[in-house]
């Protein structure tokens, strides 16, 4: 098809070039502005990329934020949120399309931190950090605390004073934090991790001195008051000065108007306590002194009743009764005396009577026994061998031998004397005489 040549046009632009342009154009006519609109359609890509629209009642406006700036918005971004944003107009050229790149957003009505503060105060709350049930209580009678401040500061002369007037008797350790700035939100919260593990750590007081949203916004972060939260010992926040409220100040267990107030809260149970001790100590001696006084008015009264008298008088004539038993019992002692003084001398008589017998029957037994002794030696083989016989033995000396018939040829024998014996050996044996005499027995018989 070919175009007449009176509509011919003198250039033919492509997509691209149209696109470049308009982005030429746009881009050095919209250097930087403000806009002002709702967020809708919001979207936070993985990349930490921001992509919304911003829109009125008669038009809306694409916008992204990339992660450079969105990591400086201290504020929740979100659908409905109307703000007013800083930023330059860009065409993107792959969909041919303009947009705004913000660069700062601020909420309208009011300012960033503020709003910030009541979105992360809303969503703490809705998570359970704030409710009461789940606050610990302080230590009746704390002995060692930790302090998370700035050594610098007022609040730690603050603390420090007050203590010192009230003459509390403290370990007191001090983690020097930043309270301001860059990086303090981080040191306090690794000082309250830090003093939470640490053994013996009764209470720990957070704080600074008074200032301004921005000077106190470390106590307005979330990770600071999710350390607080799973902190292990209970927590005292002391921010600011007493119109001064924090994010810290919801989560902790406590909350001092004032670093002074706060070191009055650690010691103010123990005086508490102490007081109490000594108003029932004084209340237990009047009562004491008034049962006293009530017991000795009874007992003035019963002596005076009739039936006290009478009984007193019951009483003396017991008296005079016990009095007659225990003169009776005396009278019964000494009988028992004299009785067993009687008994002693019978026992004497009766000894010397039985030491008499036994002596002259163990003299009778004794000259028995010598008697049997004489006997006895005489016929004792050492007699026997005393006169020269001897005794032979074999197997050693275990068998006496009593004939020749005992004797062991090609053996040892032991030969006994009256003093000492000697062994030898049987060599040769003669029962000639044996025989002989066997012979003469038998002709007699």
């Amino acid at each position: 098809m070919e175009i007449n040549s009176s509509l011919k046009p003198d250039k033919i632009y492509t997509v691209s070039e149209v696109t470049k342009m308009v982005k030429l154009e746009l881009e050095s006519a919209f250097p930087q502005l403000w806009v002002e609109g709702e967020i809708s359609n919001f979207h936070r890509h993985h990349s930490g990329h921001l992509y919304f629209t911003l829109k009125d009642e008669m038009s809306q406006l694409r916008t992204v934020m990339f992660r450079s700036w969105a990591q400086k918005v201290v504020f929740e971004l979100k659908d409905g949120l109307q703000i007013i944003a800083r930023g330059r107009i860009n065409v993107y050229e792959p969909r041919g399309e303009y947009q705004l790149m913000v660069e700062m957003a601020e909420p309208k009505g009011k300012g960033a931190l503020q709003l910030a503060f009541e979105q992360l105060k809303e969503k703490l709350k809705k998570e359970g950090l704030f409710d009461p049930a789940l606050k610990k209580k302080l230590p009746l009678l704390p002995k060692k605390i930790g302090i998370v401040t700035s050594p610098r500061g007022a609040a730690i002369i603050d603390i420090l004073r007050t203590l010192d007037r009230r003459f509390a008797r403290l370990h007191i350790l001090i983690y020097p934090a930043k309270v301001q700035g860059e990086g303090a939100a981080d040191e306090i919260v690794e000082g309250i991790d830090y003093l939470g593990d640490l053994p013996g750590i009764d209470v720990i007081i957070v704080g600074r001195g008074g200032g301004s949203i921005e000077d106190l916004w470390a106590f307005n972060e979330e990770k600071v008051a999710r350390s607080i939260f799973r902190c292990p010992v209970p927590i005292i926040s002391a921010v600011g000065h007493e119109v001064d409220f924090t994010i810290a100040d919801f989560v902790a267990d406590i909350r001092a108007s004032t670093p002074s107030v706060a070191a009055e809260m650690v010691v103010e149970k123990e005086q508490s306590f102490e007081e109490k001790i000594e108003n029932l100590e004084n209340r237990l001696i009047q009562n004491q002194k008034y049962f006293l006084q009530e017991r000795k008015h009874e007992v003035f009264s019963l002596t005076r009743h009739r039936a006290f008298q009478n009984m007193k008088i019951r009483l003396l004539n017991l008296e005079q009764k016990v009095d007659e038993l225990e003169l009776g019992a005396w009278n019964v002692i000494r009988n028992l005396k004299q009785r067993i003084s009687e008994i002693q001398s019978r026992t004497i008589f009766l000894e010397e009577k039985l030491r008499s017998t036994v002596r002259g029957r163990l003299q009778q037994l004794q000259a028995s026994w010598e008697r049997f002794s004489v006997q006895l030696h005489s016929l004792s083989p050492l007699n026997i061998l005393k006169k020269g016989y001897t005794l032979c033995w074999k197997d050693s000396g275990q068998s006496l031998i009593r004939g020749i018939d005992d004797v062991p040829k090609e053996e040892e024998v032991t030969v006994s004397f009256y003093k000492g014996e000697f062994s030898c050996l049987v060599q040769k044996i003669d029962r000639s005489k044996l025989i002989e005499s066997r012979q003469k027995k038998n002709d007699k018989e």
